[in-house]
């Protein structure tokens, strides 16, 4: 009897999947535990195996297409079996040509031309998407330009979406007939990406209105650009500074130091300006223009006109600051601190660091005492579900890491079982793919509680916004060397300012101190850890 397998739920944000790949064609046997496809969800891309043997009979989304999850994927029964009662509640054959005619009929009434001029063996490729919050996509790089020849799972381009740069290979051979999307630039969800097809196909015609206007758009402004260049030749250099071939290190350099880029000599490759251009530069025309000043009248004074800049958010910097406003307008945030000691602490490190190849930081002390807490204080370790409050049983912690966009929170999974060397690792090991850009989107989910330090910046204390669906997150500043009183003594002491920002639906303030009590007893006496 024939087997309806519909699209799984791979994660907990998960309402639709799409079907990177197909593995088995209508028609193909297929065994218990055969790749049946690759399903692409908001977190990465997984492959799904199928738990019915038989043969598969009728695929309900395509390749390259999405669907609600619960939706009919495929039907796996008996060869030559009748589906027709299985295949969404209709008949097979029915479904099929209805949804033919509902897919011809918007094309025919919206696009009719577009699709009537798409030449023979050309691919039209649209941005995909690569999770389940991402509405847009931004092209961070192109590996490969108009005219390039192309082949399956070759590298064309890394796209920027809400959670991470991704890596986008080409599924089609050919030659590379247009960008739908200029790099750095951004486009919707399912719109023109790139245009893949036989060398010299006239694609000029084919893609969305948007795609299609930019050839025009292109031609246009060149023309303004090479009349103004004519014109008026001090208004070009300054409207085509933006298109000087520099570093981005020496951009930033020329911006702090107020270089005007235009007047600097490169000696990169094909006269790209770099750091060390920026360092020696020279400015040759001021003392020429100061000269008459000087001798005229000594009043003016020189001074390096600032200008205002605009740098595009990224789409990491946008989801930050979606989800970080959604955590403080929603969850009712209160604030609970506390000063720990931490000379025994400090002893207990310097110890442990003493043992050979071994070298742990206080941050790592931090997070496996906190993992231990969190083990007494499961309340702590929990989430607000509207109608309900999820405990959880694992113990996830998430370690804020600062990159160049932002933040990221890659996790520690079952952090409460690891050892100190491992946490160590662990910590050293996301912190730098983080800042390369080279988590995956399974290393930043999951998390139950979180920890944010600024310790090493020479922050105090601070207090931080609750990253959800946490129910509270841990604010570590400096340990800082002062007077403390001490068996009725005035004496040197180290100490350190814990914050505990609690979501007050899920944790009370008895909670939450409770749980600051039980941290604080396991960094001012580190022994008690083994108990």
């Amino acid at each position: 009897m024939a087997e309806v397998i519909t699209m799984p739920r791979l994660s907990d944000t998960m309402t639709e999947g799409k079907v990177a790949k197909w593995h088995k064609k209508v028609g193909d046997k297929v065994k218990e535990g055969d790749i049946l496809a690759e399903i692409e969800t908001d977190k990465a891309v997984q492959d799904f195996e199928s738990e019915i043997e038989g043969t598969l009979l009728y695929v309900g989304v395509e390749e390259g297409s999405a669907a609600a999850v619960d939706s009919v994927l495929a039907i796996i029964g008996n060869e030559g079996e009748d589906i027709s009662g299985l295949t969404g509640g209709a008949a097979a054959p029915a479904a099929a040509t209805e949804e033919k005619k509902s897919e011809e009929q918007p094309k025919a009434e919206t696009a009719a031309p577009a699709a009537a001029e798409v030449p023979a063996g050309v691919e039209i490729i649209t941005m995909p998407r690569l999770s389940d919050t991402m509405t847009e996509g931004k092209v961070a790089k192109w590996h490969k330009n108009v005219g390039d020849t192309v082949k399956e799972g070759d590298l064309l381009a890394e796209i920027e979406t809400d959670k991470a740069v991704q890596d986008f290979e080409s599924e089609f051979n050919g030659v590379l007939l247009k960008q739908g999307v200029e790099e750095g630039g951004a486009a919707p969800v399912d719109s023109v990406l790139a245009i893949i097809g036989p060398a010299g196909t006239d694609v000029s015609a084919v893609g969305a209105p948007k795609a299609a206007g930019q050839p025009a758009e292109k031609p246009a402004e060149q023309k303004a650009e090479t009349k103004t260049e004519e014109k008026a030749a001090p208004a070009a250099n300054s409207s085509s500074s933006d298109r000087v071939a520099i570093s981005p290190l020496a951009k930033k350099m020329a911006q702090d130091k107020g270089v005007d880029i235009n007047s600097v000599q490169g000696s990169g490759e094909n006269g790209r300006i770099v750091k060390k251009d920026i360092e020696n530069y020279q400015p040759a025309a001021k003392p020429a223009a100061s000269a008459p000043a000087a001798s005229a009248a000594p009043v003016a004074v020189s001074f390096v006109q600032g200008e205002d800049t605009e740098t595009p958010n990224s789409q990491v910097r946008n989801i930050i600051a979606k989800r970080l406003s959604e955590s403080k307008f929603t969850a009712p945030h209160y604030y609970l601190m506390v000063e720990i000691n931490m000379d025994k602490a400090i002893e207990a490190r310097k110890e442990i660091n003493s043992l050979p190849d071994t070298k742990i930081s206080f941050n790592d002390m931090i997070i496996k005492a906190t993992a231990i807490a969190l083990r007494k204080h499961p309340q702590v370790n929990s989430s607000w579900a509207g109608d309900k409050i999820i405990h959880r049983g694992n113990i996830n912690i998430g370690v804020a890491v600062a990159i160049p966009d932002g933040l990221v929170v890659p996790v520690l999974k079952n952090t409460d079982q690891m050892t100190y060397t491992q946490i160590s690792a662990a910590v050293k090991d996301m912190a730098s793919r983080a800042k390369s850009k080279g988590l995956k989107a399974n290393e930043m989910e999951g998390s139950t509680f979180s920890i944010s330090n600024l310790g090493m910046f020479g922050i105090e204390t601070f207090t931080s916004i609750i990253n959800q669906p946490n129910s509270a997150i841990l604010s570590v500043g400096a340990i800082i060397e002062k007077p403390i009183v001490k068996d009725g003594q005035i004496v040197v002491g180290n100490t350190m300012k814990l914050s505990l920002a609690c979501d007050h639906r899920v944790v009370d303030g008895a909670t939450g101190a409770q749980f600051l009590q039980t941290l604080r007893t396991y960094l001012e006496s580190p022994l008690t850890l083994l108990l």
